[in-house]
């Protein structure tokens, strides 16, 4: 299906070797064009300092909900657990971040972090979470269990004062971000809220457009 994999992939490495070697000036070009598009940069050196800058962020905008989209920084970082101690409600917008939210758990792996959880375990979870929302019912199959979600979630959406994501990439050349999502989830993270937060370590730079389409394929 794509001949071409071993090119793109040298190709890929090329560049992120590329970006590595000159990370400063690519992380300067970054910030300077985000300036310009009228956004802010804000550098952190450990997680703990991440966590308070974007606690104040969010008080600084009187957030009371904040999205998020999928961010395993933000897992490893224990940014929920910052924001809730200042009293913010957070919500996990992917599925199967959502479902181990709600069990106060951690995610149990990067790409299906419910994979642990049956059916029956978050059918409990979210008769138990959802009928204080009205939902009543008992749900057993699983397009039932994923519409219930997608109403429960799509309020949040509506309401929430903040959002924030990761970033697959940081596109240098322009000063955007690039998430990469099967869900719309962090899509609509990103957009509906007032405030859009990325939350991306480094290494995340890339030159240009072009770069990160090659990276993307």
């Amino acid at each position: 299906a794509l001949p071409e994999f071993d090119q793109i992939r040298d190709a890929s490495k090329d560049i992120k070797d590329h970006v590595l070697a000159h990370l400063d000036l690519y992380l300067e070009m970054y910030e300077e064009k985000v300036l310009a598009n009228g956004g802010h940069v804000h550098w952190a050196q450990t997680g703990d300092e991440a966590s308070r800058l974007i606690t104040q962020l969010c008080e600084r905008a009187g957030a009371r909900r904040v999205t998020k989209g999928k961010s395993m920084v933000s897992e490893e970082m224990n940014l929920n657990e910052a924001l809730e101690k200042s009293g913010i409600e957070v919500i996990e917008t992917d599925l199967g971040e959502y479902i181990v939210q709600l069990a106060s758990e951690k995610p149990s792996h990067i790409i299906a972090p419910a994979v642990h959880k049956t059916r029956d375990q978050i059918t409990e979870l979210f008769h138990h979470h959802h009928k204080p929302l009205g939902y009543h019912e008992r749900l057993t199959e699983r397009k039932a269990i994923v519409s219930e979600a997608r109403s429960v979630l799509r309020e949040r959406f509506d309401s929430a004062d903040v959002g924030i994501t990761g970033a697959n990439f940081l596109v240098a050349e322009t000063g955007t971000s690039i998430i990469v999502s099967n869900e719309v989830t962090g899509e609509l993270t990103q957009t509906l809220p007032p405030v859009h937060i990325v939350l991306a370590s480094i290494e995340k730079v890339v030159p240009t457009l072009i770069d990160a389409t090659a990276l993307l394929r």
